[in-house]
């Protein structure tokens, strides 16, 4: 079992940065993917960034390529994203998961995550 708790989420204006944390806690490792997913209401929940390990091989949508970094602290089990020229259409719950088959290369895909955090509110204005 592995245990999420997101933070960081807020109210910011367009153009302002943000940086959330996910803690990990339980049965954790460096060979797991890690990742950040959001949903805005009415919408699917949609793929934002991944990365394993070291975080030397990221994976970003392209909505977010660009104005997005992720990055793990593996003494911490945390894993961050920051978020920076923030837009509108950035409004979402995000959301930390964790892919612990190893042996699979950085998914993208949400059913391949198998523990979910609760999830942080980001609301940008205009």
């Amino acid at each position: 079992q592995v245990q999420l708790v997101e933070s960081g989420g807020g109210l910011v204006q367009a153009g302002d940065s943000l940086r959330l944390s996910c803690a990990a806690s339980g049965r954790t490792s460096s060979s797991y993917a890690m990742a950040w997913f959001r949903q805005a209401p009415g919408n699917e929940r949609e793929f934002v960034a991944a990365c394993k390990s070291t975080c030397a091989n990221t994976h970003y949508a392209d909505s977010v390529k660009g104005r997005f970094t992720i990055s793990r602290d593996n003494a911490k089990n945390t894993v961050y994203l920051q978020m920076n020229s923030l837009k509108p259409e950035d409004t979402a719950l995000y959301y930390c998961a964790v892919d612990v088959s190893y042996w699979r290369g950085t998914t993208t895909t949400a059913n391949e995550y198998e523990y979910w955090g609760q999830g942080t509110q980001v609301t940008v204005s205009s």
